[in-house]
């Protein structure tokens, strides 16, 4: 499974899912800020799937389908070690939506 995480996440996620190939958007802007669609490119051209708070995507992605595909977490604000648990407990859900062509975004709530 590879993720690029949005600007919005923590790169500490990183760090805590060491397993999980997570590439924070800091790694791979120099010295700027990375607009959503140059995010969008970048996942689309080397095969990541973006996880995100902004739903910003989920428009990006009605314009122009997928991939790549998006998970959005929907969250609220919550520690970066509760997103990493949100997302270990999801991992069996999470490979099985990045393995079906037909979805393009995946919803994560915290209720």
């Amino acid at each position: 499974m590879r993720l690029i995480a949005d600007e919005n996440i923590s790169w500490r996620l990183k760090k805590l899912l060491s397993d999980w190939e997570i590439l924070p958007t800091n790694e791979i802007r120099a010295n700027h800020r990375l607009s959503d669609f140059m995010i969008w490119q970048f996942a689309k051209t080397n095969n990541y799937t973006i996880l995100t708070f902004d739903e910003d995507f989920c428009e990006l992605q009605n314009l122009y389908s997928h991939p790549p595909k998006v998970i959005w977490l929907r969250t609220g604000n919550v520690g970066t070690q509760k997103i990493a648990e949100l997302l270990i407990l999801l991992k069996q859900d999470i490979n099985q939506f990045l393995s079906n062509d037909d979805l393009g975004i995946y919803e994560v709530y915290l209720y």
